[in-house]
C-alpha cells in the first residue's frame, strides 16, 4: 500500500530545515572543530579554531546565522518507493525555502539567471537530489552550501591509468590551489566514478556524511586517511594562518565507472559543514 505525504508537510518541513541548518552546526562538526583546536600547537591556528568555536556557539545561542554566506539550498531526498507525493514536489520544497529564508533572516543569494544577474529575492530555486529506497518514508536534508567553498571545487577526467595516485595528486593539488579562499579547515567530498556529473554528485553527497563516519570500505578508508594526511602536511591551517589542521574530514564516495574513464570530483565544504535532516 501506497503511503500518501501531502506537500504542505514537505514545505513546512524545508522551512524548519533551512533555519536549523543555518543556525546550528551538526554536533559531529562541533566537535571535531573543538577537538582541532584542542590539538593545535601553532598559536595563530590555534587562537583562529577557537574564534570559529566561540562563532558557531554564538550563531546557537542567539538563533543568528553561523555564516553571513547563508547558501543556496541543496535539498536531498530519500524517498521511499511506497511513498507518493501529493501535489508539486518541486514547488513545495521552494516554497519551503521562501518562507524559512524570510522568517530566518536569511541572505538570498540566488540570481534568476547566470549571466543577466537578478536575484530572485527569496533564494530559490532549490537544487534538488532525489535517491529512490526502500520504504515508506521521505528522508529529506536540506544542505545551505555558500559559493566560496563551492567555487573551489573540481572535476577531472583522468585516464585509468592514473589510478589511487593519480587521484590523491589531483585532490590535494584542488585544495593546496584552492589555498585560504574556500575558508579552512575544510571537509572535503571526493566523489570516483560514475560519468562527469555523476561523479560531482558523489562528491556533494560525500559532505553529508557524519565526520566521525569513515568509509566503509577498507580500501577507501586507507584513501581518505592518506588523502588528509597529505592535505594536513600543506600547510595552510584555518583561514590561511598556518598549521595542521587544513582539513578536518575527507570523505570518498565511489561507483561503477566505463572501463575507458577514471572520473574524479572534488567538492569542498569550509568549516561550516551545515546540514539538517528530518523524515516524514
Amino acid at each position: 500500500m501506497m503511503r500518501i505525504i501531502e506537500t504542505a508537510g514537505i514545505t513546512e518541513a524545508v522551512r524548519r530545515l533551512c533555519i536549523e541548518a543555518n543556525r546550528n552546526l551538526p554536533s559531529d562538526v562541533r566537535e571535531c572543530i573543538r577537538r582541532a583546536a584542542a590539538e593545535e600547537p601553532w598559536e595563530p591556528a590555534k587562537d583562529t579554531l577557537e574564534k570559529i568555536v566561540a562563532n558557531f556557539e554564538l550563531a546557537a545561542s542567539r538563533g543568528v546565522p553561523v555564516c553571513q554566506d547563508t547558501g543556496m539550498a541543496c535539498v536531498f531526498l530519500a524517498m521511499g518507493r511506497d511513498v507518493r507525493i501529493e501535489g508539486d514536489l518541486y514547488a513545495a520544497i521552494d516554497e519551503g525555502v521562501r518562507r524559512g529564508y524570510a522568517e530566518g533572516f536569511l541572505r538570498c543569494s540566488v540570481v534568476a539567471d547566470p549571466l543577466e544577474r537578478v536575484n530572485t529575492g527569496d533564494n530559490t530555486p532549490a537544487m534538488v537530489y532525489v535517491e529512490f529506497v526502500d520504504g515508506d518514508r521521505l528522508g529529506i536534508t536540506v544542505a545551505p552550501k555558500g559559493f566560496g567553498s563551492e567555487n573551489m571545487s573540481r572535476i577531472r577526467m583522468l585516464r585509468p591509468s592514473d589510478g589511487r595516485e593519480g587521484v590523491i595528486e589531483f585532490v590535494v593539488s584542488a585544495v593546496e590551489e584552492a589555498g585560504p579562499n574556500p575558508c579552512p579547515p575544510l571537509v572535503v567530498g571526493v566523489g570516483i566514478g560514475g560519468t562527469f556529473d555523476k561523479a560531482a554528485f558523489l562528491a556533494k553527497k560525500a559532505l553529508l556524511r557524519p565526520l566521525d563516519r569513515d568509509a566503509d570500505a577498507p580500501y577507501y578508508r586507507d584513501l581518505e586517511a592518506e588523502i588528509l594526511w597529505r592535505i594536513n602536511g600543506l600547510g595552510i591551517g584555518p583561514q590561511g594562518f598556518g598549521g595542521r589542521t587544513t582539513a578536518l574530514k575527507v570523505a570518498v564516495e565511489a561507483m561503477p565507472t566505463h572501463i575507458a574513464g577514471l572520473p574524479c570530483a572534488v567538492n569542498i565544504n569550509c568549516h561550516v559543514a551545515r546540514h539538517a535532516s528530518e523524515v516524514l
